[in-house]
């Protein structure tokens, strides 16, 4: 039997994988669990869909019998009963990052953790577009990796953000380098308890051998003891440690140990990213950087030249004396405290969203001494509240809109005083994705009143 793939999800990545399999030739048909999803609309938005099948609502058996690999969007649970039923019918389960994996070719640079992913990509992708004339940055950073796999050659590298979602689903997916950069609290209404989501991240280094390299946060206790026992060679960086044979900050200095001799990277003040968080992810990325053989001036060239990434304390304006920054990809607590201790000004913050089932009682206790003002809005905005009041913390209000949110802000905020949205939520209750919901922040913010 020819290979057939049941591409599941009609979203971004469905979409891409459709796409990469029509280029390869491939047969392919496409599910959405979405009944009302307009299959009139998708087809004329995609002329060359002529011979895509595409089905919504209720998956038949037939279907199923006549298809030999299901290939599941990130955002699509494995554990729902649709795709048990893709089990009990012998279809191998790939994600959307194992299929661009198995059509494509080149060296893999894959990145883990629960913040930092997207920096630490972009970060790393441009020290390898230093020296390797063929580099690809995609996956969960926005653009699919199916999108280019097939433009991917023996001597490419790619460097791939990836979800806990894609390595779910992972096969053959095999990273010459690999990074896990923290594990806290996430997504623990997809993956149900933190022992699985923990398994989830650590399944980055299944296919890696002794050949390979993992690079680790010695700082987080999860991934200390995890290094322990992991296969690949292990380096790993930190900002509070000397850590020997690895990365670390001394000082003002980014210091790296990876060729067993010390060497002075670069100074913090050459940076444009700010908190100690960033400086663990630069450090990651100039691992990733001498594992794959760029010299040194390189990674320094690129660390110099480096802004920071959209909707990540991402600085937009500055109006009457106060600066604005748009953190928006703070999507769990965990992010949010760095947003929190990076800012060095009294701080109006403005958080709130979507309902993950965090725990905030961590986030806020770094509250007191930063925060003057917290503005709340979204499904989680009466949760927050109560960990505030667990504390003594009484200076929030609740909004309606973001916008009105950052008017109480702007209000509130003197000259010297920052406003910073870094919700701790996911975006989902009241906007598309967090990238909207950043756009929609700075667009607003820009047109206040001076």
């Amino acid at each position: 039997m020819s290979e057939k793939y049941l591409v599941v999800g009609a979203g971004k990545s469905g979409v891409a994988a459709i796409d990469l399999l029509l280029r390869l030739g491939k047969d392919c048909l496409l599910y959405d669990g979405n009944k009302d999803l307009d299959i009139t609309a998708l087809k004329a938005s995609h002329p060359n869909w002529d011979s895509v099948q595409i089905i919504a609502g209720d998956l038949d058996d037939s279907v199923l019998e006549a298809c030999t690999i299901a290939v599941l969007s990130p955002g699509v649970p494995t554990d729902l009963p649709v795709v048990d039923a893709m089990r009990s019918h012998g279809l191998k389960i790939w994600g959307e990052v194992e299929l661009a994996y198995q059509l494509g070719k080149g060296q893999v640079c894959a990145i883990t953790g629960t913040n930092g992913k997207t920096t630490t990509t972009a970060l790393t992708g441009e020290i390898m577009k230093t020296y390797f004339n063929s580099t690809f940055v995609v996956g969960n950073i926005g653009i699919p990796y199916t999108g280019v796999a097939d433009q991917t050659k023996e001597d490419s590298v790619v460097v791939a953000e990836i979800s806990s979602f894609m390595l779910e689903t992972i096969d053959a997916f095999h990273p010459h380098v690999s990074a896990i950069l923290n594990i806290t609290p996430d997504h623990l209404n997809r993956h149900h308890t933190m022992e699985n989501y923990i398994l989830a991240k650590e399944n980055i280094t299944k296919n890696q051998t002794e050949k390979d390299i993992v690079i680790l946060n010695y700082d987080d206790p999860v991934l200390r003891e995890f290094g322990k026992t992991a296969i690949p060679r292990v380096v790993y960086f930190s900002s509070k440690e000397k850590v020997p044979g690895g990365m670390y900050v001394e000082g003002e200095k980014l210091i790296s140990e990876f060729s067993g001799q010390r060497e002075e990277v670069v100074s913090i003040t050459e940076l444009n990213i700010v908190g100690s968080h960033n400086y663990e992810n630069a450090l990651a990325a100039i691992a990733f950087g001498q594992a794959m053989g760029v010299p040194m001036e390189n990674i320094r060239k690129a660390l110099r030249s480096f802004q920071a990434v959209e909707h990540r304390i991402e600085f937009t304006a500055e109006k009457r004396g106060v600066r604005f920054y748009n953190d928006s990809k703070g999507t769990n607590p965990d992010a949010a405290i760095k947003a929190v201790d990076a800012m060095q000004w009294p701080t109006c913050l403005i958080g709130g969203g979507y309902d993950k089932q965090s725990d905030f009682d961590e986030w806020v206790s770094h509250f007191p001494g930063k925060v003057k003002k917290l503005t709340l809005i979204g499904v989680t905005a009466k949760q927050i509240a109560a960990s505030c009041d667990k504390i003594g913390f009484k200076d929030y209000e609740f909004c309606e809109t973001l916008e009105e949110a950052i008017d109480h802000c702007y209000a509130a905020a003197e000259k010297g005083d920052c406003v910073l949205l870094s919700p701790a939520c996911a975006s989902w209750d009241m906007f598309k994705s967090y990238e909207e919901r950043g756009e929609i922040f700075k667009d607003y913010v820009r047109k206040l009143p001076e």
